[in-house]
């Protein structure tokens, strides 16, 4: 597949409401439904030597919030979106990005529930996926990481090496944003859902578009998780092997035997330091062997 190096008509038209945001700045340490956090694991990096904070992302509707790391000196980094959990973009997702700045990336996380609502001022999980996730259009989410390559490109940013990681949620957009740029090097999903049921927001799913991928795909997926089946992922495999092209044939997906879902989360509970920890490097391996 050809890969223009017109970046100026990156951002489309697309199917949906040009809302306003209802947030407008991202709040401090985590999402009020993921407390109390697991203090004594959290992984904590610092700004030395980055410049990291919130920025501003021209969008459709008008500004949407999201955090930047990259390092203090030089210019031209390669760029990775990072894809939030249904959290939003706290400070785990926050730290992410620092992590990857401090590896000569400039990372943007934008919090792409903006226009629905704000999930820190929600205590219960249900009850934020009911009322902000679900109300999320997939042709919004693609729109606004667009948005962020857009303004990467502007800041210094060298999209031709453009890479996006995602957990959870995010991970199952990285399979969608995939196959949606045809300027992307490289994806790592972190246990997103692969299967689902489809609606007027949500019309495809990774298991829909798995063999039309421009970008090679590396899935990380714990097989004690109760939410994404080991079948489910068997099927991902096999529309990846029997797919035609090159970057869906190239993806691939690793499973943690023990591991329980949001393995990565050193924030929570579910957090497991060996897989975390090997999922990372291969992150790194997978980016840099993808041109990113």
């Amino acid at each position: 597949m050809s890969r223009s190096s017109d970046f100026d008509s990156l951002v489309p038209a697309v199917p949906f409401s040009r809302r306003s945001f209802m947030v407008s700045a991202l709040g401090a340490g985590f999402a009020l439904s993921v407390q109390p956090v697991a203090a004594q694991s959290v992984i904590s990096t610092d700004s030395v030597d980055l410049n990291a904070g919130e920025i501003k992302i021209p969008a459709a509707g008008g500004e949407m919030p999201a955090y930047r790391a990259q390092p203090a000196q030089g210019n031209q980094w390669p760029v990775i979106l990072v894809v939030q959990e249904i959290f939003g973009v706290h400070e785990h997702i926050r730290d992410i990005c620092r992590r990857l700045a401090k590896l000569g990336y400039l990372a943007i996380a934008p919090e792409l529930y903006a226009r629905q609502g704000d999930p820190r001022q929600y205590s219960n999980v249900q009850e934020l996926l009911d009322k902000v996730v679900s109300k999320v259009p997939d042709a919004q989410v693609m729109a606004d990481l667009d948005a962020c390559v857009a303004w990467a490109k502007a800041h210094d940013g060298n999209v031709g090496r453009l890479g996006i990681t995602g957990f959870c949620w995010g991970g199952r957009i990285v399979w969608l944003y995939a196959a949606h740029n045809p300027h992307l090097k490289a994806g790592v999903a972190w246990y997103g859902r692969v299967v689902g049921p489809s609606s007027e927001l949500t019309t495809k799913q990774p298991i829909d578009i798995a063999a039309r991928l421009y970008a090679p795909v590396l899935g990380l997926y714990g097989g004690a998780d109760q939410g994404i089946p080991l079948d489910s992922l068997e099927q991902m495999r096999k529309a990846l092997v029997m797919a035609a092209n090159p970057p869906s044939k190239a993806s691939t997906i690793h499973v943690y035997e023990q591991a329980p879902h949001a393995f990565h989360a050193d924030y929570r509970p579910s957090y497991r330091k060996s897989e975390a920890e090997d999922g990372w490097r291969r992150l790194q391996a997978w980016f840099k062997q993808n041109g990113v």
